[in-house]
């Protein structure tokens, strides 16, 4: 480790997986401050959907990126890179140590690397006609163009994010390169950080079962009625923000295109699907430690993530 680098550490792992927990013990042991590294949770209104972390849960530790925006807010990876970096000079200024807890990976890979996103090359004439044909056609059909050209980015960016998919349109006609291609050199760039970088897991089975039942709690805490709200304030399914697993189900049963049964059952097994991506993601990063959890304890979590921090960052200056 070079010793000049700034302390981070990173505590990410699939949906439902047990992160908050672990993530408050760890942050109380080492006088870590919280950036949430989730796409949702930053939005206000969206707390029971995105398993929001509520005050009284937090146990006075200080969270960033956490109830700042509104629904209609645009949130992207890099806003998050912008918002994350202003907290962590807040968190360095105070003297502590950022924890960055949250299963969004490429949001995570953003800001460990510190990916270049802003290019020169623009096409403003082409944007403009893919935004018009778009409106003509929908953004499905804006999927598929992309898809045609570059695979990872249309699996990787979602449907109604217009504004990265013409982006990736556009890199793609001025550079005749895919612009997943550009991030993925990004990504082999050396992180600026001292940092660890952990990564929770369950069995299968057991993680498919947290998830199941954490969707069952979610109805019985009220999820339907805050898409009701959040409906009734005017976000549609226009908004990405009600892209979220779970507000987009429950929309399609308040507009009468299915029973609130088989919303509930979709909102499972597209959490599920989504844990196994998010798997993979992980996966394919390095650098990464995986620690296993199955039947263990939150305080003993809590401990072996304690010690390997202590014992990896070389940052005794900053842990006490």
């Amino acid at each position: 480790m070079i010793e000049n680098k700034k302390p981070l550490i990173i505590l990410t792992g699939p949906t439902a997986v047990g992160k908050t927990s672990a993530s408050i013990g760890l942050a109380k042991s080492l006088g870590c401050e919280i950036i949430s590294a989730d796409s949702m949770q930053v939005y206000k209104y969206m707390d029971i959907g995105s398993a929001k972390i509520m005050p009284d849960e937090m146990q006075g530790v200080p969270h960033y990126l956490v109830d700042e925006l509104l629904p209609g807010d645009e949130f992207s990876v890099v806003r998050f890179q912008q918002m994350a970096k202003a907290a962590m000079e807040k968190i360095y200024a105070n003297g502590h140590i950022p924890l960055v807890v949250g299963g969004t990976g490429f949001y995570i890979q953003a800001l460990l690397y510190d990916i270049d996103f802003e290019d020169t090359c623009e096409d403003t004439a082409y944007r403009t006609q893919l935004e018009d044909k778009t409106k003509e056609l929908g953004n499905e059909w804006l999927l598929e163009q992309v898809r045609n050209v570059d695979p990872a980015s249309a699996e990787a960016i979602h449907a109604n994010n217009t504004k990265r998919l013409i982006r990736a349109l556009e890199y793609f006609k001025l550079t005749g390169r895919p612009i997943s291609e550009h991030n993925e050199k990004q990504r082999q760039k050396e992180s600026p950080y001292n940092f660890c970088y952990f990564v929770l897991n369950r069995d299968r089975a057991e993680l498919y079962r947290r998830i199941d039942l954490r969707v069952d709690q979610m109805m019985e805490q009220g999820l339907l009625k805050e898409v009701e709200t959040l409906k009734a304030m005017g976000y549609d399914r226009s908004y990405v923000s009600m892209q979220g697993l779970g507000y987009k189900e429950l929309l399609s049963y308040l507009d009468g295109e299915c029973t609130l049964d088989d919303a509930v059952s979709q909102i499972k097994q597209s959490t599920r699907h989504f844990a196994k991506r998010q798997l993979t993601w992980f996966r394919r990063e390095r650098d990464v430690t995986w620690l296993d959890i199955d039947g263990a304890k939150n305080e003993d979590v809590i401990n072996i993530l304690t010690e390997q921090c202590v014992n990896n960052l070389h940052a005794a200056s900053k842990i006490e």
